[in-house]
């Protein structure tokens, strides 16, 4: 079976997958201060219910944790692990002006979108920041957007504002709140989809203009806010909420490909 590891800045989130079927995931926090020997019992526990792990890859956008999850691989799983960089056969080009910047985030999200959906896609990652991921008709990278994302600009707002508290993020009910807590709330939610549908939508016409891209692109939201998000959203038409995930495995068994053709 094979471990999918994906590092953020707020959390980590691991799958478990058995051939193509995502069989378990959990999410935890991305404590900075790990060791390797607390991140290998924490992912035993983890796994105490699966067979053996016969093959881990890893994206990370945390460079201190980077070698604490290669390093638990290879003493508790006994795993050489496989780390996503834009070196790898992706089956897809990045065309970004350092191909060696764009997260293992989003390289997974893209080669996702593009094998699942094709293209031109536009994947909306909604973590700690919002990331948007375009990729041509013929499975070009072409870059992006990176926004301040949902929970991370309310927690801005909470600890700035002395008279504002901590409300849970839902679905509101109206715009205009009657209440503290409904304002927040509306003032929250709505501006992000605001966001995200301006975004997109300049992506969208950038999309026919400079790159000449006639063809409607597939706007994916993944993330924990993806299904939150896409209820409210004029813009976003599908929900993957394990899209890097996904993206991960894909690329696992394309390096595997590789080096047995080699």
């Amino acid at each position: 079976m094979l471990l999918a590891i994906d590092i953020g800045n707020t959390h980590t989130v691991l799958g478990v997958f058995r051939s193509s079927k995502l069989i378990d995931h959990f999410r935890v926090t991305s404590n900075h201060a790990v060791t390797v020997d607390e991140c290998g019992i924490l992912v035993r526990q983890f796994l105490h219910n699966h067979h053996k792990i016969n093959g881990v890859i890893i994206c990370s956008v945390v460079p201190p944790l980077t070698p604490i999850y290669q390093e638990m691989s290879r003493k508790f799983l006994k795993v050489d692990p496989v780390l996503v960089g834009w070196k790898l056969p992706l089956g897809i080009k990045i065309l970004y002006d350092d191909p060696s910047k764009v997260g293992g985030d989003r390289i997974a999200n893209a080669v996702a979108a593009y094998q699942i959906y094709g293209g031109p896609a536009i994947v909306v990652d909604l973590g700690t920041s919002t990331n948007f991921d375009v990729i041509s008709d013929e499975g070009e990278y072409l870059g992006g957007a990176i926004a301040p994302g949902v929970e991370t600009s309310a927690s801005h707002l909470f600890q700035r504002a002395a008279q504002l508290f901590k409300v849970s993020l839902e679905r509101p009910g109206k715009a205009i709140g009657s209440s503290t807590e409904e304002s927040m709330i509306s003032g929250i939610i709505f501006g992000s989809v605001g966001q995200i549908d301006e975004i997109v939508n300049r992506i969208k016409e950038e999309l026919k203009k400079e790159h000449k891209i006639r063809k409607r692109p597939k706007i994916i939201a993944t993330g924990g806010l993806a299904a939150l998000m896409a209820k409210e959203s004029r813009t976003i038409e599908e929900v993957n909420p394990t899209l890097t995930l996904e993206g991960l495995r894909r690329i696992y068994l394309q390096v595997k490909k590789s080096q047995k053709s080699s």
